[in-house]
């Protein structure tokens, strides 16, 4: 079955945001604290996913094309709506705003080398191992960022769900159009690419600054089409040529 891996995450999120969202007899001092230690362990985390690139000038102009385009669409904004538009329907009991819960678990769980590894794997071996191994790290997580966040995070099951979901089912297709070679080159600096941006999102959980995150995700797309146009740069420069 092909979505197994990603239903089986998207439910391990379930679980551990509905279990987290119950610890009400942690302290706030104590959910501060916890909090901090995982942005901190998030900020770890992007750094190493920042080092792999192999091509830095690439990860920075997809950062600057990407955040060009995301500002111009309002992702980050878009975002917010919908979870404020779940805020309405359920209520901001919680310990937080619904809405910053939802988008930064939905960030840090979709922006990752897991999350495109473990699909790829679902959809052309259809060995889930990966993606299992992320459902174990992000339920825990789950429960820590719905202690503190509140049951905002719960909802990212879905954004988690269908990106994952997406790229298992399109695996075979993208299998059918480029080499293995190209698909590690694209994987290593789209995961360079999204440590820069989980990196971010650590800073934003920390407090130091307010990073619009969601803004410089269509940075992953520039960056997907840049890895195969430099791989490739002699035979696109003939053909720019030969346009003239």
């Amino acid at each position: 079955m092909v979505l197994l891996g990603a239903i089986v995450n998207a439910l391990t999120i379930i679980i551990g945001a509905l279990l987290g969202s119950r610890l009400s007899g942690i302290p706030e001092s104590t959910r501060a604290t916890v909090m901090q230690g995982l942005a901190l362990a998030v900020l770890v985390l992007g750094v190493q996913m920042g080092m792999k690139s192999d091509n830095f000038l690439l990860v920075i102009f997809s950062l600057v094309v990407g955040s060009i385009l995301g500002e111009w669409w309002k992702l980050e904004d878009k975002l917010h709506q919908l979870g404020k538009f779940l805020e309405s329907r359920v209520g901001s009991k919680g310990k937080g705003s619904i809405a910053t819960a939802f988008v930064t678990a939905t960030l840090v769980y979709c922006v990752g080398a897991m999350a495109i590894l473990g699909s790829l794997d679902s959809g052309l071996r259809n060995d889930h191992q990966i993606l299992f191994t992320k459902a174990m790290l992000d339920g825990f997580s789950a429960v820590i960022f719905a202690s503190g966040l509140g049951i905002g995070v719960l909802f990212s099951a879905v954004p988690v769900f269908l990106y994952e979901a997406a790229l298992s089912l399109g695996a075979h297709f993208i299998n059918q159009l480029v080499s293995e070679e190209m698909l590690m080159l694209i994987v290593k600096e789209v995961t360079a690419t999204g440590g820069i941006m989980i990196m971010a999102i650590s800073l934003n959980l920390l407090g130091v600054v307010k990073i619009r995150t969601a803004n410089m995700l269509p940075a992953l797309l520039v960056v997907t089409v840049g890895v195969p146009v430099i791989k490739n740069w002699s035979a696109v420069q003939t053909w720019f040529m030969s346009m003239f």
